[in-house]
């Protein structure tokens, strides 16, 4: 019997990627993926628009509702640690390593949700991270590359894992990839990038990532 999964995500990056690379792979596994993006802002008579945290409560109000659809094995979210808001779980009180942190948040998520079916999941330290688990896969795919590996391999050198590179506004993945590659837009390139690369060498190269995709094949 397949099983399914709601994925709450955080825009249309995590979507196209949830749907064009998540889903084959865990359909094998007898497993269905359903994925929202997270509703940010309501206007009256009007539509709603998506995309982007800014507030905890409004991420809360969205998960609540996805609770209500008893047919979900699983509720699970794709959600950067970069740039969450402070008023996220455990945020003014996290310390340690980029992992130790990441969890920190991940348990004061599930907590404050309290659901045995949730399990959450925040990407260090953004979508981006996945894309530098292989720089020569961002060279083959993005135009205008010539003489722009050694930088890109500098960046993953500088660190131990992709996940690693840091949380800063002017240094997160996507801003290391925008200053090399100025046409780099995320929901066409980051979906690009990340299917060339495909999911074996990404799981090898980000364990969180990975560990989080480990637990969604075993439910």
């Amino acid at each position: 019997m397949t099983k399914k999964i709601i994925i709450l995500v955080e825009g249309q990056t995590e979507e196209r990627f949830v749907k064009s690379i998540l889903e084959p792979h865990l359909l094998t596994k007898n497993i269905s993926l359903a994925v929202t993006i997270l509703n940010t802002k309501t206007v009256k008579d009007g539509a709603n628009f998506k995309g982007g945290i800014t507030n905890y409560e409004k991420v809360k109000s969205d998960l609540t509702r996805l609770f209500h659809d008893s047919s979900a094995t699983l509720v699970t979210t794709m959600f950067d640690y970069y740039g969450l808001p402070t008023n996220f779980p455990a945020f003014a009180t996290q310390s340690g390593t980029c992992y130790q942190k990441v969890k920190q948040l991940e348990d004061a998520f599930a907590e404050d949700i309290n659901k045995q079916n949730f399990l959450p999941y925040l990407q260090l330290h953004e979508f981006e991270a996945l894309l530098f688990s292989s720089t020569q896969h961002i060279i083959d795919t993005m135009p205008n590359s010539e003489n722009k590996k050694d930088k890109l391999n500098r960046i993953r050198e500088s660190f131990s894992t992709p996940e690693e590179i840091n949380n800063n506004p002017e240094t997160c993945p996507s801003k290391r990839l925008m200053k090399l590659f100025p046409e780099y837009t995320k929901v066409v390139y980051g979906t690009l990038i990340s299917s060339n690369i495909g999911l074996d060498v990404i799981r090898s190269q980000c364990p969180h990532f990975n560990e989080w995709l480990t637990k969604l094949e075993s439910i």
